[in-house]
């Protein structure tokens, strides 16, 4: 390091620490900014990480097909439009007709607010209940823990057997095995014969909170007008995908007897587009991050402007010195300069740890990992550096055109 830089760092640091509180203040607004920046960015990072992880568990080679979505055009007087629900006759034939080498399977939702009991224990009435065959674990990227998949006596006849998520087996059973105990769900009785891995329950993607009952079973308990089934399927090969959700189009258009001249009243959607889309939307949080960082730092910039004119009035006799005994403007310009980074500097230092820290806390609620945004620390210490320089130009500039004799004179 250069000797002169040495000996300026080591200035500023004294000065500092003459002055400790206005450069505390200082430096806690600069922190608190850079922590507005570096903490929003850590948890949607970790955010981001925890949505592709999810949406791998479901298998990057899936995808799904469901009705369209109903939508009202608007208030010129014009009806809503109205898709019909995909039927359980309809999804049956696809998987029939469907000749792709790749598995397929359906599903529909029971519920998403059931209550589970078992003897003095129940559940939130936040339990999702779904009804599944025997594809659907291998499409959906679950395995069983504890206990069996259904069998395929049980899958034709309705059996009350149930598969429950790592959530509900803890919170009824806690450290008590699950498998072949009885727990109730509204008036019906269910034997447990299996038990899901935990997934995490990450952005609401997870199987922990949710229950799973036979498709048969489904209907016989759960039907009612218009429910709606899923179709899922999962090919071998990623570069396969186009090419099954063109066959899987083709045949689920003529399944639903549309004419070529009419839209289509179902979607089909990749695993992988849905991941996509999400990370697209955190896209906007990071803007309002950069906003308020910026924001803030601009505060930061002025306080420290102010605080340097004021150290150059209070230092105005010892730059005189300095000038008398050969220091030049560059040198005097450059010792203040050195001294406004210093602040910026550790202030983006302490904003970065506190970013780190508070993100990855956020991040934590939602089952992300723990991450270390590099980039954004890299970028962190450049904004910083640029807010010292900035800031401290002017009083810099300042400083090295003091007259020392005038210096020299002044109490």
């Amino acid at each position: 390091m250069n000797p002169l830089l040495r000996e300026n760092i080591k200035i500023a640091l004294t000065n500092i620490k003459s002055h400790k509180l206005r450069a505390i203040l200082t430096m806690l607004i600069i922190a608190f900014g850079i922590m507005a920046l570096v903490g929003i960015l850590t948890a949607i990072e970790s955010i981001k990480g925890s949505i592709s992880e999810n949406f791998q568990m479901m298998g990057a080679n899936t995808f799904t097909i469901t009705n369209r979505q109903n939508f009202v055009v608007g208030p010129g007087g014009h009806r809503a439009k109205h898709y019909k629900s995909i039927s359980y006759k309809e999804a049956m034939t696809f998987m029939d007709r469907y000749s792709f080498p790749a598995i397929s399977s359906v599903n529909a939702w029971a519920t998403g607010a059931a209550t589970i009991k078992y003897q003095d224990k129940k559940t939130n009435p936040n339990i999702g209940v779904l009804g599944i065959d025997n594809n659907y674990l291998k499409t959906s990227g679950l395995e069983i823990e504890k206990g069996r998949d259904f069998t395929i006596h049980e899958m034709h006849n309705g059996s009350h057997s149930i598969i429950i998520g790592s959530e509900i087996a803890s919170k009824l059973f806690g450290k008590e095995d699950p498998i072949g105990k009885i727990i109730s769900l509204r008036a019906n009785k269910y034997r447990v014969v299996g038990v899901l891995k935990s997934k995490g329950s990450s952005m609401g993607f997870g199987g922990d909170r949710n229950c799973f009952i036979t498709l048969s079973h489904l209907r016989q308990k759960y039907y009612r007008p218009n429910i709606n089934f899923t179709i899922s399927v999962m090919v071998n090969r990623q570069e396969l995908m186009d090419a099954a959700v063109d066959e899987a189009t083709g045949l689920f258009t003529v399944i639903r007897r549309l004419k070529p001249s009419e839209e289509e009243n179902f979607t089909i959607t990749k695993s992988d587009s849905i991941s996509e889309m999400l990370i697209e939307n955190l896209r906007y949080v990071t803007y309002a991050a950069i906003i308020i960082a910026l924001i803030t730092l601009l505060g930061a910039s002025v306080g420290l402007m102010n605080i340097m004119l004021v150290a150059v009035s209070e230092r105005t006799r010892e730059i005189g010195v300095r000038k008398a005994m050969g220091a030049t403007n560059k040198v005097i310009q450059n010792q203040f300069l050195v001294e406004s980074v210093v602040i910026t500097e550790l202030g983006g230092f302490l904003g970065i740890l506190l970013g780190i820290t508070l993100g990855n806390i956020v991040s934590s609620f939602t089952g992300g990992a723990f991450t270390i945004p590099w980039l954004w620390i890299v970028i962190s210490m450049i904004v910083s550096l640029v807010v010292g320089l900035v800031s401290g130009l002017y009083p810099a500039i300042k400083a090295s055109k003091l007259n020392p004799i005038e210096s020299l004179r002044f109490e």
